[in-house]
Parts: structure tokens; C-alpha cells; sequence
């Protein structure tokens, strides 16, 4: 967003700030005077063209019937909420923990031992094979 100020120097708008509130008032007074002259011409029109073309005398007196109430809204509605500014926060993304995988049960695993690790086999050397 650009803006003139003293001296015609460029100002640019930067931040994440509102609007003052003097730029915000002036605003909302720009739309509602635009908003009464064309109920000021909308009704002149109706005037007008009442005995010439009365269907469209009529649609331009319901528009200055129906633009005050549009045009006070408008005018109070008060200071808008800033949109979709950057945040100047940013959040670090969740690190995910690695589980090791779910160990399947053999059928040599007795409840309670440890397994054998690597290439070991469940009998011990030290215990002679069953025959």
C-alpha cells in the first residue's frame, strides 16, 4: 500500500499496524457522502422520469428509499479487523519421535527372557542338545 505525504515522498506501509484512526473516520465519511449523491441522483431521476418512464422512476425512487440504510451501516460499522498480515511468529514444527518396531513373539520366547540378539540361537553351548 502506497501513500503521499509532505513533500510528495513515497510512504510505504511495512507493518502489521492498523489503520490511524483519522485515515479509518475519513474513509467511512468518502463512502457514505458517494453513497448519499447517488441517493441525491437516484431520487432527482425518479422525479424526473415519473411521467416519462415510470417503471424506471420507480426502481431509482426504492433505490433512494433503500440506500440510507445501506449507507449508515456502512458509515458505523467501525474499524475493520486487519486481513491476512503475515504473522511475525513463527511456530517450530513437532518432531516426531521414532518408535523401533513392534516385536513379533517367537515361538521359542519364553515369557520373561530376554530374546536372543543377532544370530544367536535360543539353546546355550553349555547345555548339551536333547537327543
Amino acid at each position: 500500500m502506497k501513500r503521499k505525504r509532505r513533500g510528495d515522498a513515497d510512504v510505504f506501509r511495512i507493518t502489521g499496524a492498523r489503520q490511524s484512526l483519522d485515515d479509518d473516520v475519513r474513509g467511512r465519511q468518502r463512502r457514505y457522502v458517494i453513497s448519499m449523491v447517488v441517493r441525491a441522483i437516484s431520487v432527482v431521476a425518479a422525479a424526473l422520469l415519473w411521467n416519462v418512464e415510470r417503471h424506471i422512476a420507480v426502481v431509482a425512487l426504492v433505490l433512494g428509499m433503500f440506500i440510507p440504510y445501506f449507507a449508515v451501516i456502512i458509515a458505523n460499522a467501525g474499524r475493520e479487523n486487519v486481513r491476512s498480515l503475515p504473522s511475525t511468529f513463527t511456530v517450530a514444527p513437532p518432531r516426531t519421535v521414532i518408535a523401533p518396531p513392534p516385536r513379533t513373539p517367537r515361538e521359542t520366547d519364553v515369557p520373561g527372557e530376554p530374546a536372543p540378539a543377532g544370530n544367536e540361537s535360543p539353546t546355550s553351548d553349555s547345555t548339551p542338545p536333547t537327543v
